[in-house]
């Protein structure tokens, strides 16, 4: 941004930053949901989700099948990876626009939002943290390098990012898990799919066998995969905010100090929206191992499982889960929109200032 309105950012409280990030947040979640629920069956499926006839799937012997998500007439065979199914089913999804028509036909129209309760429990809260605290993380460190160590300044916005990021991602990840396996596992039309608290309540009572009290100690499954969110979330907001603040900075220096709504909106979202493509594209298969990892079903196994593991499974079955980059074209959108918003607000909210002073 201008060095003008770099500087007035500062004088905006947290709560004020925080109602910006949760609008933006609102915004960005049921935008980009369709994308998000496409992205998640496409990984799911090359993980080994079967949403189609279980003959043709590529096999992580996971624990990840529903009954109503088989093929009509089918029956897993016990000792093998494949099993017959009905001449008519062809389920399995080719694109994201093959997810969205599919969706909308076997599942109905609004299941294309399915987890939007979620991505709002998630989104509201998470940036609500991350925008504002990579805002004052940026202000201090921008400060203290300035001062005292002026060639570390360009890095600013790679550890504000990689903070602000870690931290919002810790404090929220139970809900990140409800999202993922919600958007991931088909419901039949007119069933009721589970909200965020019965998806999570699945997670540590997979077989509704102890009751809610014993099955709590077993909490710790809430986080599993946490390192995968990490090792995915942390390198995409380095390379993001990296990427973004040199061409957000460009695109306003042209602009001057007569920047208006309109310019920080559209400076925003072309900035957020190539930053977030390129992000998206180079943590990718990050992004794959965390889905892979949040839908195991077997908590034993989830336990067992690291970042590394899944990457490798992905490989050994010539690179199959690294196909879908339907990420890809939901982050730069996301971004940009998420950016865009938070930017407007608060420039609107130091305008409000400057006219009540």
């Amino acid at each position: 941004m201008s060095s003008t309105h770099s500087n007035s950012d500062t004088q905006l409280s947290f709560g004020e930053r925080a109602l910006s990030a949760a609008g933006a947040a609102f915004l960005s979640a049921i935008i980009v949901n369709p994308l998000d629920v496409a992205k998640t069956r496409l990984q799911a499926q090359a993980a080994g989700v079967p949403y189609q006839d279980i003959c043709q799937m590529p096999s992580f012997r996971t624990n990840t099948m529903l009954h109503d998500m088989r093929c009509p007439g089918m029956h897993a065979a016990p000792s093998s990876d494949l099993s017959p199914c009905s001449s008519g089913c062809n389920n399995r999804y080719k694109g994201t626009l093959d997810v969205f028509y599919k969706v909308t036909r076997q599942e109905g129209f609004t299941r294309l939002w399915r987890g939007t309760n979620a991505s709002l429990a998630l989104a509201m809260p998470t940036v609500g943290i991350y925008m504002p605290c990579y805002d004052i993380f940026r202000n201090l460190m921008e400060e203290f390098t300035t001062q005292n160590a002026p060639n570390l300044t360009p890095y600013v916005p790679l550890f504000a990012g990689s903070l602000a990021r870690s931290l919002a991602c810790v404090s929220c990840y139970p809900v990140e898990l409800a999202r993922t396996r919600m958007q991931a596992f088909r419901v039949t039309q007119g069933g009721k799919p589970p909200g965020v608290w019965k998806t999570l309540l699945g997670v540590i009572n997979p077989d509704n066998g102890t009751s809610i009290l014993q099955s709590l100690h077993r909490c710790r499954f809430w986080w599993t995969g946490l390192g995968a969110q990490l090792s995915r979330d942390v390198p995409f907001s380095a390379i993001c905010w990296s990427t973004l603040e040199p061409i957000r900075k460009r695109i306003l220096g042209l602009v001057g100090d007569g920047a208006s709504a309109v310019t920080v909106l559209g400076a925003n979202f072309s900035a957020g929206f190539v930053a977030g493509t390129l992000a998206g594209a180079a943590t990718c298969p990050l992004d794959v191992a965390k889905t892979r990892r949040q839908i195991e079903k077997d908590p034993q196994r989830a336990l067992k499982m690291t970042t590394r593991t899944t990457l490798l499974e992905g490989w050994r079955i010539k690179g199959a889960i690294y196909r879908r980059w339907s990420r890809v074209g939901r982050a730069g959108p996301s971004v940009g929109i998420v950016v865009s918003f938070y930017e407007v607000v608060k420039y609107a909210l130091h305008d409000r200032h400057q006219t009540s002073s």
